[in-house]
């Protein structure tokens, strides 16, 4: 059965303890985890306030090339992690062996093609739809290649996130048209056009939101789209 998570952002203008709080409320017990933007120390608090929180399975942990495998341990026995995606090394360059975990991590489509000696020495990808929607129209050389990946490799996990129709610059000066701050829930819609095929059995909804607003996407998500 298909997971839908809402997630614990970290990207800047994101409070993740906001989310976390949220989460607490609502009484929650169960979303993904995006500590894209903290560095260890910051890292550490924020585990510290999830297990306080009532949390009790974070399966998806969207993981950075300086944590190393034991903090990947300590999350897999608190939080009960099933799969963790990275960027590719082409990206940002492995600093630890992370051979102890390969086959649960799953490597995302982002600013590289996807690397197909690098995804098999890993679990195989974590499709970003919005990313793939992005290629589409701004690369479709990659698009084309990362689709004929897809075709040959499992994908483990996804990102969701949304489609706008308004371009901006991203922090690495690219123009993009998928975004991370939902307006309207109709930018979701773009992912009627991917085949079911496309989507795993663990779904993180990746937006800056809030958890309330993301509770609503998650049931536009299974009504509209049909995830």
């Amino acid at each position: 059965m298909r997971k839908i998570l809402v997630s614990i952002t970290t990207i800047t203008g994101s409070s993740w303890e906001e989310k976390i709080k949220e989460i607490e409320e609502l009484g929650l017990k169960e979303a993904a985890l995006f500590p894209t933007c903290l560095g260890k120390e910051e890292r550490w608090e924020m585990y510290a306030l999830l297990k306080k929180s009532g949390i009790e399975n974070i399966p998806f942990v969207h993981i950075r090339n300086d944590m190393s495998p034991q903090e990947l341990d300590y999350l897999i026995d608190k939080f009960k992690v099933k799969v963790f995606n990275v960027h590719s090394g082409s990206e940002y360059p492995f600093i630890h062996d992370y051979s102890k975990h390969n086959k649960m991590i799953f490597i995302e489509n982002i600013y590289t093609p996807l690397d197909e000696k690098e995804i098999e020495r890993f679990g195989g990808v974590c499709l970003d739809v919005a990313h793939l929607e992005n290629d589409r129209i701004h690369d479709p050389e990659k698009f084309k290649h990362n689709l004929e990946i897809l075709e040959r490799y499992p994908i483990g996990c996804n990102h969701l996130s949304c489609f706008q129709k308004t371009s901006h610059k991203d922090e690495n000066g690219f123009t993009r048209l998928d975004s991370h701050s939902l307006t309207d829930i109709s930018e979701m819609d773009y992912l009627k056009k991917y085949p079911k095929k496309y989507f795993s059995d663990i779904v993180a909804i990746e937006l800056e939101n809030s958890i309330k607003e993301q509770l609503r996407v998650k049931d536009y998500l299974i009504e509209k789209i049909g995830l």
